[in-house]
């Protein structure tokens, strides 16, 4: 199994400085470079200091010039704001610069505070058919000559400027949840990310066992590969390990405020909540977060993650946004590298 990286510069107070939370992102993808993980993912947010990231082309085309063996990868495009051939050119482009390292993660986005923005009206299931339109329509384009008359999307025969450095294409991945989306992804060629965001071990199988039923519904396909991505904290001793699952605990509350969309925004930063908030608030807490994320001491991180290594997965990805502080993130991140990488065969 490959280890990855997934970051963002996330902000939640006015009084972090935007150029600092950038230079710590740069230190820990150099850090998750030398220390021999395969590949770095970055997202695509809008007006949200919450994951502040408006095109990942820009970030992963710097990192290109500051890493040396890393993928680099879209974690992920948001395809409902793009139109086909702008993301044809423009990712191309960037693996042009970046040497043919770029993969392109797509999904069709998740919340509603950055459809409003960018498509009004926009909802998930439109979202959804967009991404599905999307994808094949780019590969066309990247091939050359192609025109295109879909229900999002018409143009006359064009060809991608530029076209890729790899061949035939960047690898795609789709974010995945439902068993459509898994079955659209393998269909087309494409490997499969998915997250169980803050649930249990339970829908990691699940997540697996749809993905499973979409090869075998797709067996002339050739079997793509499949991602897991988890917020993961390594822990020095049993007092951090806690601390680490109550700040991923408000991680997650941060999250669902702006998923829900319903608290105020100002200058991009999204009403506080306050400890009363986090500690009535249903859905997540402390311990929740410790049973079902990776979050534990090293030993504790290796046996979870050998189980999903059994259960197929080809890459885990390193989920570091939660609210800590640089000096924490960087902390575990090194333990992870360290003390956990070296327990799996393949770390490259």
């Amino acid at each position: 199994m490959k280890f990855s990286l997934f970051a963002h510069l996330e902000r939640i107070s006015a009084e972090e400085s935007q150029q600092q939370l950038y230079d710590e992102f740069l230190e820990l993808c150099e850090i998750a470079d030398k220390g021999g993980m395969h590949a770095i993912w970055t997202g695509e947010h809008h007006g949200m200091n919450f994951t502040m990231a408006p095109n990942p082309f820009l970030n992963l085309v710097d990192l290109a010039r500051r890493t040396k063996n890393v993928r680099l990868g879209t974690g992920t495009i948001v395809a409902p704001f793009w139109h086909p051939i702008k993301l044809a050119g423009e990712a191309a482009m960037a693996d042009i610069i970046m040497d043919g390292r770029l993969d392109i993660g797509i999904a069709r986005g998740a919340y509603s505070y950055e459809y409003e923005r960018l498509s009004p009206g926009l909802d998930a299931w439109t979202a959804g058919q967009r991404m599905r339109e999307l994808i094949p329509a780019v590969k066309k384009l990247w091939e050359g000559d192609y025109a295109h008359e879909g229900e999002h999307w018409s143009f006359p025969s064009t060809t991608s400027t530029p076209q890729p450095l790899q061949d035939p294409h960047p690898p795609i991945w789709v974010a995945a949840r439902d068993p459509n989306s898994h079955d659209f992804a393998v269909a087309n060629g494409c490997n499969v990310q998915v997250t169980p965001l803050w649930l249990g071990d339970e829908e990691v199988i699940s997540l697996m066992e749809r993905f499973e039923e979409a090869c075998k519904n797709n067996a002339e396909v050739p079997r793509p590969k499949i991602m897991l991505l988890r917020h993961t904290y390594v822990g020095d001793s049993e007092a951090d390990v806690q601390l680490g699952a109550e700040e991923i605990n408000t991680f997650y509350n941060y999250f669902g405020a702006w998923f829900k969309n319903e608290r105020p925004v100002k200058q991009g930063l999204i009403e506080r909540l306050s400890a009363e908030d986090i500690a009535n608030n249903p859905m997540y807490s402390a311990q929740s977060m410790r049973e079902n994320n990776v979050i534990g001491q090293p030993d504790d991180v290796i046996k979870r993650l050998k189980a999903y290594e059994e259960l197929g997965y080809d890459e885990y990805s390193f989920w570091i946004d939660s609210g800590m502080s640089f000096d924490r993130k960087k902390a575990s991140l090194e333990r992870f590298i360290n003390e956990v990488m070296p327990a799996f065969t393949e770390t490259k």
